[in-house]
């Protein structure tokens, strides 16, 4: 396949900057760079940093990324930044590691631990049952350290300030949630889940409903998304992020 002037940009900013690390896969949609989003950095690092190296200032992307997690990050660079809406409502595949025997304020590893119990065993059946369960439209509370305004506060303001507020409920629609493998992990297990869902599904309470299901607290230990629609982040050609 031929390379866009966009990507032969890119590969020559890649030889120049040899601490530029970017997984990448090669676009049919002009302006359009498909990037594999390591953990540790936000999605406006990912930008930024671009802009920096492309010297490129028109940029954006169609869904964003929690900076602990990592995968497909789909970019518009000028002119394909008003095509990034026909990716906006696409579904999303992720694979997600869930951490039942702790929960955390955040949802995730970065926040404060506020519920322990010990693991001392799973039974497979009844974690594959409450997967199917789980499966169609579903209503999850809203993370509290998410995005979301409540009367033009962002809920994780509430948060910061240690104010109480009653987070709303969202519909999400999924479609799978397969268990591909289970572990355990000193007094708590791990469980790999592949799940594909509806736009605006925060895996964070996805994972946190499964460990209340079990009767576990739960939080999310890792989160990759690998596809977005039909684009698979697994067809990107090795190349990662780093900043000067």
């Amino acid at each position: 396949m031929s390379q866009s002037p966009l990507e032969l940009l890119f590969m020559k900013s890649l030889n120049k900057n040899k601490n530029l690390k970017l997984k990448f896969y090669n676009s049919a949609i002009e302006d359009i760079l498909f990037v594999d989003k390591p953990k540790g950095i936000s999605s406006f690092d990912v930008i930024r940093i671009l802009r920096k190296k492309l010297n490129i200032k028109k940029m954006g992307h169609a869904g964003t990324l929690d900076p602990l997690a990592s995968g497909l990050l789909i970019i518009g660079v000028n002119s394909g930044t008003k095509k990034l809406n026909q990716f906006l409502n696409l579904d999303k595949t992720y694979l997600m590691e869930i951490l039942l025997g702790k929960q955390t304020q955040t949802g995730d590893m970065e926040g404060e631990i506020i519920a322990e119990k010990k693991v001392s065993k799973i039974l497979i059946s009844e974690v594959k049952k409450v997967l199917q369960e789980m499966k169609g439209k579903i209503e999850l509370a809203v993370p509290i350290y998410s995005a979301i305004k409540i009367d033009g506060k962002k809920l994780y303001e509430y948060a910061r300030q240690k104010v109480k507020i009653k987070t709303p409920q969202r519909e999400n629609e999924i479609f799978y949630l397969k268990l591909l493998d289970y572990f355990k992990e000193k007094e708590n297990y791990i469980l790999k889940v592949e799940m594909r869902c509806s736009k605006g599904t925060y895996a964070r309470s996805v994972g946190e409903e499964i460990g209340r299901r079990l009767g576990y607290p739960a939080t999310l230990k890792n989160l990759r998304r690998l596809k977005i629609g039909d684009f698979e982040i697994k067809k990107s050609r090795r190349a990662g992020l780093k900043e000067n």
